[in-house]
């Protein structure tokens, strides 16, 4: 998320600041809760089905439409105070920016390297009890 949010001030010409930093911290729950919900998903499946493979596809399956869907949500709420040009509101667009390109950055990352990182950990796991 902190790599998203940084592109995202890179891209749009902002300077890190403290409310960018406070954006940071609020993405942090974001990423967190849905990266959740997602190895929830993967363990209640993996339970059910000894195939780990199987089961993170499943939970990919199950979990990509409501995180696609609530990360997508999120970006395009914070687009109006991202484009905002009035003096009132130009504090909070550094937040903004944070947020909503740590969202979309990190989607890519729920859905991408934490099912690759669930079946390392999975097989690194295996490899002790042998």
């Amino acid at each position: 998320g902190i790599i998203g949010a940084t592109l995202g001030h890179l891209v749009l010409g902002f300077n890190l600041s403290v409310i960018s930093m406070m954006g940071i911290v609020a993405l942090s729950g974001i990423v967190v809760n849905d990266s959740l919900v997602f190895v929830h998903a993967a363990n209640e499946l993996l339970a059910q089905n000894p195939d780990v493979n199987a089961a993170i596809a499943d939970a990919g399956v199950r979990r990509f439409r409501p995180i696609l869907l609530t990360s997508l949500t999120t970006f395009f709420g914070l687009v109006p105070m991202i484009l905002e040009t009035s003096l009132q509101a130009r504090f909070l667009i550094p937040m903004a920016v944070s947020i909503g390109f740590g969202v979309m950055f990190s989607t890519f990352i729920i859905l991408v390297l934490v099912p690759a990182l669930y079946v390392i950990v999975h097989d690194l796991k295996g490899m002790g009890r042998k």
